[in-house]
């Protein structure tokens, strides 16, 4: 059989697509809710998540959870085929594998070519296997990335409410998911945009913000570069981290964190990841242990997972500040918290105040030691910059 790459060239030698750069193009992106409660599960789902983020090179299995995972994600619809099918995709920096099929079944259609490759991604607390093609994607309307590699999962677990996942997170990620060519690399959306001229750099603009409705499209995804209506100042740029793992994912040095003026989080420079998979922020243990004693009356409640805060404490919370390429990006009360009024909705006790910061599941040390989430970026506009090897975040 010939190679997975060999394949690729073929099929990229016989096409010929005529295609238009542009600067950027932005698209709308919807923040999806399932139907059930969505918090059921998610904070063990996260740190099942970066367990296996921090064990993606070590070379050691790795167990998928059974769990019956339903969480909060921003989605995008993303074209297949052509006619395409559209899909709503999870946008994940945290992986890299683009594909459909756990909703919605993969439509085949005459620009469907199956590549002779298995694929297998486990992501920490779901996972999917099926088959590799190379197919038409297309993004936006006149946005169309030809001979796309993705996936149909024909055995999945865990994603509940979207038909698969669109990957941005570096390419690297791709390696090992195929079979038999284990070795070959997946080049990504973003990879491919880029060589067929439909951007001019490889750079990705996401802006998320709070939910105002049950489903709400309330952000948008930049492909190509960064759109300036969506932050305000300037944007401040940390490079990739080299520390391991973090530096094989969105990986940066955080210097310190602090909550108020007087208690310390973070004490020196540590590396974690940004990714937009994951809801929370998450916090190595000893870390979060500082932050929730912090906090008079806090705890963990054992039946989510997440922390508590007793009413008379909710008052007086103060800033949980993150010093990230010498800009401190601050957390408010309002935004360390899940608003009371959504409880019900979210399948927890209606009377209690829950936070959105969380434990790791791990101390600090292991070169991974805090994720920046969802909820982070609910918050600060971020930016993922292929070509020049970093990550920005900027007020909104």
């Amino acid at each position: 059989m010939q190679s997975f790459s060999a394949l690729l060239r073929a099929v990229l030698l016989v096409t010929v697509t005529s295609v238009s750069a542009s600067s950027f193009l932005r698209i709308p992106l919807t923040k999806l809710t399932p139907t059930n409660s969505y918090l059921a599960g998610l904070p063990d789902a996260d740190r099942a998540r970066a367990a296996f983020l921090k064990s993606f090179a070590s070379g050691g299995s790795t167990t998928v959870p059974a769990s019956n995972l339903a969480y909060v994600q921003y989605t995008t619809s993303v074209g297949v085929g052509s006619p395409p099918t559209y899909y709503n995709l999870v946008v994940d920096t945290g992986s890299s594998n683009t594909f459909v099929g756990t909703g919605i079944p993969y439509v085949r259609t005459s620009t469907s070519i199956f590549t002779g490759e298995d694929v297998n991604v486990t992501y920490g607390s779901g996972y999917f296997s099926g088959l590799e093609y190379f197919d038409q994607v297309t993004l936006a309307p006149g946005f169309a990335i030809t001979n796309q590699s993705i996936g149909d999962a024909l055995s999945y677990a865990d994603f509940e409410g979207v038909d698969g996942i669109v990957g941005v997170g570096p390419v690297i990620l791709t390696e090992g998911t195929l079979s038999p060519s284990t070795d070959e690399l997946i080049p990504t959306v973003m990879n491919n945009a880029l060589s067929q001229g439909l951007i001019t750099e490889e750079i990705l603009g996401v802006s998320f913000a709070p939910a105002t409705s049950y489903n709400d499209t309330n952000g948008a995804l930049t492909y190509g570069g960064i759109d300036s209506s969506l932050y305000t100042g300037e944007i401040t740029y940390t490079p990739v981290t080299a520390t391991y793992p973090a530096g094989y994912y969105w990986g940066v040095n955080v210097t310190d964190a602090t909550y108020g003026s007087t208690t310390t989080v973070i004490p020196t420079s540590t590396a974690g990841i940004v990714d937009t998979g994951t809801t929370l922020v998450l916090l190595a243990d000893n870390f979060f242990e500082s932050y929730m004693r912090a906090i008079p009356g806090a705890k963990i409640d054992e039946s989510t997972g997440l922390m508590t805060v007793p009413e008379s404490s909710v008052s007086k919370i103060e800033p949980l500040n993150f010093t990230i390429g010498g800009t401190v990006f601050s957390l408010d009360a309002a935004a360390q918290l899940i608003p009371i009024d959504q409880n019900t909705a979210w399948g927890l006790s209606a009377n209690k105040q829950y936070g959105i910061v969380s434990y790791l599941g791990t101390n600090s040390g292991e070169g991974l030691d805090f994720i920046i989430g969802q909820k982070f970026m609910e918050k600060y506009y971020a930016v993922f910059d292929t070509d020049s090897n970093r990550v920005g975040f900027a007020y909104t």
